[in-house]
């Protein structure tokens, strides 16, 4: 198992670090031109005054024997729901993979929408329907902020539970780079710059909700990769030990006999 966590970590990593690049600058395209677009206001963009409802997807694994994995990421869950419920702002949640399903309905907390087809390898046909959900309930009106809980990937070394918000849309940092001498971004539209955000703004959610789901991927293997680590070497230690008691207790017996024929030996003669 360990072998075969290690093959699928390589496949997750490859996927969630070819789709960085493109998450990342579609973000700063969209962030620019949005800034550079005369103060443009989206549906997605806009912040409700008063959160009456929310909701949160939550990202876990279809399997366990991945140590604290699910653990981290459903403990970061019921942090968030409790805030909510303090504040009683009802929450919708959206729950991918069999642990956190069971782990929310066993605590009680009832699941809107519950996924078990999207695996350790995510597509994004899989993945679009659900941010289509969230836009459109959000337009609409039905929701007035949507997060998703899912484990960060940073590197093979370090992943992270991490809570964040995908609607309203926040603004990236924009690069200096992009920007003009007099400090603004320098864009002619065509079509005009409402258009197009039309466009870019639902794609990127979706690529952004989708690389939530990648890293979540990646993170999952390098958690069951040290787990099965972990459980080999304990199987080894466990064999070295047994086996030493095996090797005492024939020792043993062994010298038992023959302390039995010397002194048989020993009576007859």
């Amino acid at each position: 198992m360990q072998l075969i966590a290690t093959a699928r970590f390589q496949a997750a990593f490859a996927r969630a670090t070819a789709t960085q690049p493109y998450t990342r600058k579609l973000a700063e395209l969209t962030t620019n031109l949005a800034n550079a677009g005369g103060g443009v206001d989206h549906p997605l963009l806009q912040s409700r005054d008063s959160i009456q409802r929310t909701a949160l997807v939550v990202i876990s694994s279809g399997r366990g024997l991945c140590g604290g994995y699910n653990t981290n990421v459903l403990r970061a869950t019921i942090e968030h729901l409790k805030q909510q419920d303090e504040a009683q702002i009802p929450t919708d949640i959206y729950a991918v993979g069999q642990k956190g399903i069971t782990y929310l309905e066993f605590v009680g907390r009832e699941v809107l929408e519950k996924r078990t087809d999207i695996d350790d390898r995510p597509r994004f046909d899989q993945v679009e329907p659900l941010a289509n959900e969230l836009m459109r309930r959000f337009t609409e009106g039905e929701i007035d902020a949507a997060h998703v809980a899912y484990t960060r990937f940073y590197s093979a070394g370090k992943q992270g539970p991490e809570l964040a918000q995908l609607l309203p849309m926040q603004s990236e940092p924009e690069p200096d780079a992009q920007k003009g001498a007099g400090g603004e971004s320098q864009y002619e539209f065509s079509p005009d710059p409402a258009q197009i955000l039309d466009e870019l703004l639902p794609a990127t959610l979706r690529v952004r909700l989708f690389q939530c789901f990648t890293d979540a991927s990646v993170s999952e293997q390098v958690a069951r990769m040290v787990a099965m680590k972990a459980a080999t070497d304990a199987a080894g230690d466990m064999i070295t030990g047994l086996t030493r008691k095996y090797n005492r207790a024939r020792q043993t017996h062994i010298t038992m006999e023959l302390l039995d024929i010397v002194g048989g030996a020993n009576a007859l003669s």
